[in-house]
C-alpha cells in the first residue's frame, strides 16, 4: 500500500491503555505496508472539544446571532478557521483511510472525540447538501469505529441488556462518517478488554493486526443509497413511494434508521451485506 495514507483519531487519556496498544498495532501494521500513518492523539494535543466563535478568525457575519455551522462554513471558503482545525482539515485530506480509536464511553465516543467531530467535520469541508452520504465529498475514503467496551459481547445482542450494538452504533456510521461520504468499514470492536487476560488481549491485538493486512480491501457496510430517495424540499427527502410499496414484502427494513415498522436487518452496522 506505498502512496496510501492513513489518520488514526485517537482518544483515550493513558498509554499504557489497550486502546494506546491498539492504536500502536495499527501504526506498526500500516507502517510496515508502506502506508504514511497520522495519527491525532486528541489528549496529549489537548484538542479543544467545544465548538465557538473562537474557531473563526476575523469578524463573524452575524455577531448578533451566532450559528456556528454558518459561520464555520464562510470561515472555511476564506481561510479564516482556527489553526488546529486546519492542521486535522490537511490530514484528512490526505488520508485515504481513517481509523477513529476510542473506548466507547455512554454508547457513544468520548466527548473529546465528539468534539473532534463537531469541529473539523466542517460545513463545506465534509458536507452539503448536495454532497451527502453516497454523494458525499469523502466518498472515495475509508472509515471505521474502532473500540472498547466495558461489557461482553453478549450485553449488546438483540436481547442483551444493553440492547442492539448495531442500534447504537448507526448514528456514528451512518449519521456522521456515511453522511460525509465515507465508505464505512466493519467496526473493530474489542469486547470487555478489562476483564480479558492477558493472552486473550494478546490475541486480539493479533487478529487486528491481520485484518489491518488486508483491510483495504474490505467491502464496505451497506446504507440505503440516495437513488431510493426524493430529494427535494417538497418531497421531504423521503423514500420514494415505489420504493415503500417494494420493500413491503421485505422481511427487513433497510437499515436501522429505515425501519419501516419491520425487523431490523441482522448485523447492519456490524457486517457488510453478502455479494449478491
Amino acid at each position: 500500500m506505498a502512496g496510501k495514507t492513513a489518520l488514526i483519531v485517537y482518544a483515550h487519556q493513558s498509554p499504557s491503555s489497550f486502546n494506546a496498544a491498539a492504536k500502536d498495532a495499527a501504526v506498526q501494521t500500516l507502517t510496515a505496508q508502506g502506508y504514511k500513518v497520522l495519527v491525532s492523539d486528541l489528549y496529549t494535543m489537548k484538542f479543544q472539544p467545544s465548538a465557538t466563535a473562537a474557531d473563526i478568525k476575523g469578524d463573524l457575519k452575524d455577531p448578533e446571532h451566532f450559528v456556528y455551522n454558518d459561520e464555520a462554513c464562510a470561515a472555511w471558503k476564506e481561510g479564516r478557521l482556527s489553526d488546529d482545525i486546519k492542521e486535522e482539515h490537511n490530514k484528512l485530506l490526505e488520508a485515504d483511510l481513517v481509523i477513529f480509536q476510542f473506548p466507547m464511553y455512554w454508547f457513544s465516543v468520548p466527548g473529546i472525540m465528539k468534539g473532534w467531530i463537531d469541529r473539523v467535520l466542517t460545513q463545506g469541508f465534509a458536507f452539503s447538501l448536495q454532497n451527502m452520504y453516497d454523494n458525499g465529498i469523502f466518498k472515495d475514503k475509508k472509515a471505521l469505529l474502532s473500540f472498547t467496551t466495558g461489557g461482553p459481547e453478549s450485553m449488546y445482542l438483540p436481547d442483551g441488556i444493553n440492547g442492539d450494538i448495531n442500534i447504537m452504533l448507526y448514528p456514528l456510521q451512518s449519521g456522521v462518517l456515511h453522511f460525509c461520504g465515507f465508505q464505512v468499514l466493519a467496526p473493530q470492536i474489542f469486547w470487555s478488554v478489562a476483564h480479558t487476560p492477558p493472552d486473550a488481549r494478546k490475541a486480539l491485538l493479533q487478529a487486528w493486526q491481520t485484518r489491518l493486512k488486508g483491510i483495504m480491501e474490505e467491502q464496505p457496510l451497506s446504507f440505503a443509497p440516495t437513488e431510493l430517495f426524493d430529494l427535494t424540499f417538497q418531497g421531504g427527502f423521503r423514500l420514494r413511494p415505489e420504493v415503500k410499496e417494494a420493500r413491503a414484502v421485505q422481511p427487513y427494513g433497510l437499515t436501522p434508521g429505515h425501519h419501516l415498522g419491520k425487523r431490523l436487518p441482522p448485523d447492519n452496522q456490524t457486517k457488510p451485506a453478502p455479494r449478491d
